[in-house]
């Protein structure tokens, strides 16, 4: 094994956000010599999780190891609680059972399903203390658990992520990505003739997906199509924007994909709200803590006007557009 190659490979996790735990499970394959392999991390979603997969691949022509890709994936069930794995539990003979640990639901859902006899998959930190999400009998499912129906049978959200020595979007912005959010990039590239550029981008999961499997993904040039986040902000009573150091860390959130915790004034009372950046339209969207979407225009500044913004995307949203065939890493 190479140290510096493990080494990179480490500040290259680190960069792109996942979990530190991945870097003691990497450092095990590639001690072991294994020419592919892959990864499991999850982050909490609005509903639900977003999973990872994080794919290895030993060079051809060395022994060095690179991570170009990784899978996005929005699994709208409920998500792990800390120190859960899910558990593909085989029935053996004699009733000596096997038990394979597993992140990814995915993953869990496709190794239960290849099961012939009897099988089940639960939920917990270890065999003794678990909830059981389906059953097999006799190569047969017999039970799925309500909680976990809708999952069971419906394919998450995909998409894959391409990054190229720990830069690109990071797990963050991925898991902002996949749930329909926008994610401010100032470090592209036009892979065409190498110019930087900055812009909002989002995954356009309206369309289906393209031949190779993905959401194209558009994009609203900075300055060019004239989302102004501070402008945008300060049309609005958030309590945020009155110090420096709050402002900066909400218009970090924001640029993230982030739902960013803000505090305002409703009915006469100060309530705490989520808001997301929303540079199609021009605008923000307020929500509840419980996700529920409020009316933006009683958070005003000023009494409700038109959105000349809004009214002029609305009317010529495609040409206004890019559709990301460019986007760089």
């Amino acid at each position: 094994m190479n140290l510096n190659n493990l080494e990179n490979l480490k500040q290259e996790l680190k960069a792109l956000g996942f979990s530190d735990k991945l870097q003691v499970l990497m450092e095990e394959q590639m001690r072991n010599d294994i020419p592919q392999f892959h990864l499991n991390d999850s982050i909490a979603a609005d509903k639900g999780q977003v999973d990872f997969t994080l794919h290895f691949k030993q060079s051809g022509q060395s022994d060095y190891y690179y991570l170009n890709r990784y899978e996005v994936a929005h699994n709208k069930g409920k998500a792990l609680e800390e120190g859960q794995k899910y558990m593909v539990i085989v029935a053996g003979a004699e009733g000596k059972n096997t038990v394979k640990r597993i992140e990814n639901l995915n993953e869990a859902i496709d190794h239960f399903r290849m099961q012939k006899g009897g099988a089940e998959l639960s939920v917990g930190k270890d065999p003794g203390h678990r909830n059981v999400i389906a059953n097999i009998e006799n190569g047969t499912v017999n039970f799925i658990n309500n909680e976990y129906r809708s999952t069971y049978y419906t394919k998450p959200v995909t998409q894959n992520i391409w990054v190229d020595k720990g830069r690109g979007f990071t797990a963050r912005q991925s898991a902002n990505l996949i749930q329909g959010r926008s994610v401010y990039r100032d470090d592209l590239v036009k892979y065409t003739t190498g110019e930087p550029y900055k812009a909002w981008v989002k995954l356009d999961l309206e369309k289906g997906k393209d031949e190779k499997g993905n959401f194209q993904l558009q994009q609203f040039m900075d300055p060019q199509y004239g989302y102004d986040l501070k402008h945008v902000l300060n049309e609005y009573r958030i309590k945020e924007l009155d110090g420096p150091a709050q402002r900066e860390k909400l218009e970090a959130e924001l640029k993230n994909g982030n739902r960013a915790l803000i505090t305002t004034v409703k009915d006469g009372k100060e309530v705490q709200l989520q808001l997301e950046a929303v540079p199609r339209y021009g605008n923000l969207n307020f929500f509840t803590m419980e996700g529920k979407i409020e009316r933006r225009d009683q958070f005003e500044k000023v009494q409700p006007r038109e959105n000349i913004f809004e009214k002029k995307v609305g009317q010529s949203k495609d040409k206004e557009l890019s559709t990301g065939q460019e986007l760089s890493r």
